[in-house]
């Protein structure tokens, strides 16, 4: 049958039967159901294609590292490469607003320190980004211990000396971090308002500048990660005090807790685009897991001074809001701030 397509009257019969035709499909869920089926069908043939772990710190930091750590070993695993992309800024806060931005397909993740997932929405007066929102929680990759440590010639041998020395000298011991609303800012913060004592807060660029500065006896004291300044207490070049957490760490179980009201647990987590298909995330967390629990991984854990945790997408998930609201709290009390 000919339409005659010059006289518009003649169109309309057509026009109707297919805008009744497209209402029917709609209404009847066909097209989302084919939508549905089509993203079924990618995720189970997932990963099809390179992978992406965005680490929104430098390169050569604990976080990159871990990053790369599992990253070999999950391509091997996978059969598909790994590739790990720094995007440092504003503390962490450029690289982890990309993957919030980024398409919810299974190939791109965040790989990022704790302190910039749960401390910069609190120290920050906007971030671009909702660490509950936006991402889905896949695991915990590992937590590495904060230490409290001082210089040799500090006379206080450990938490009670410092206390009281800190006490007969109120607002003459100073105490270097890697920054304003930095962790071990933080953990110092809450130092002073458990044990009651004034300490002077020196921020510095980095964590690195701040236990050099230590060392050489510019500053007392300050906390670092494990990684960070272990290897100057090895070397007799620092004194550690205790570790920042409720129990001994594996990693040193001789160095003594600090305590309760001081157990801080640094994460390094995995995160996907809020809206990655479960199939996928189930799958990486499984990967995942056998990676970390082969003994070449742990042995490498070891050596940056970190070290693996159970950690399942629900038991991460449930962690978070919590956290979130307990640092919001301790950035809140510490008075750090930047716009």
């Amino acid at each position: 049958m000919m339409f005659d397509t010059t006289t518009p009257s003649a169109c309309l019969p057509r026009r109707a039967a297919l805008a009744a035709a497209l209402t029917a499909v709609l209404a009847g869920g066909v097209l989302p159901q084919a939508w549905a089926q089509g993203s079924a069908a990618s995720s189970a043939n997932w990963p099809g294609k390179p992978i992406t772990f965005v680490v929104p710190q430098a390169p050569g930091g604990a976080n990159d590292v871990i990053a790369r750590a599992v990253a070999q070993g999950l391509g091997q695993s996978l059969g598909q490469p790994v590739i790990v992309e720094n995007r440092a800024g504003a503390n962490g806060n450029v690289g982890t607003s990309q993957v919030a931005r980024s398409a919810a397909d299974g190939y791109t993740f965040l790989v990022t320190a704790q302190s910039a997932y749960t401390i910069n929405p609190a120290l920050y007066s906007t971030v671009p980004f909702d660490p509950i929102k936006d991402f889905t929680p896949v695991m915990q990759l590992a937590v590495a211990p904060y230490l409290l440590v001082v210089n040799p010639n500090f006379p206080a041998k450990n938490l009670d000396e410092l206390v009281a020395y800190a006490k007969q000298h109120p607002g003459k011991v100073e105490y270097a971090s890697a920054g304003n609303g930095t962790l071990n800012h933080l953990l110092g913060e809450m130092l002073k308002k458990q044990k009651g004592i004034d300490l002077l807060h020196v921020p510095y660029k980095g964590a690195s500048a701040a236990a050099t500065d230590v060392v050489a006896g510019q500053l007392p004291m300050t906390f670092g990660s494990f990684p960070g300044v272990m290897p100057f207490v090895s070397s007799g070049k620092l004194r550690v005090l205790g570790v920042a957490s409720d129990k001994p760490t594996q990693l040193a179980p001789e160095i003594t807790p600090l305590g309760k009201g001081l157990a801080v647990t640094s994460w390094y987590g995995l995160f996907a685009p809020a809206g990655t298909p479960d199939t996928v995330v189930v799958r990486l967390h499984a990967a995942i897991t056998k990676v970390l629990a082969t003994p070449v991984m742990a042995e490498r854990l070891k050596n940056l001074g970190a070290e693996s945790v159970i950690s399942t997408p629900q038991s991460f998930k449930a962690s978070l809001p919590a956290e979130l609201a307990y640092w919001k709290q301790v950035v809140q009390d510490s008075g750090a701030h930047i716009d």
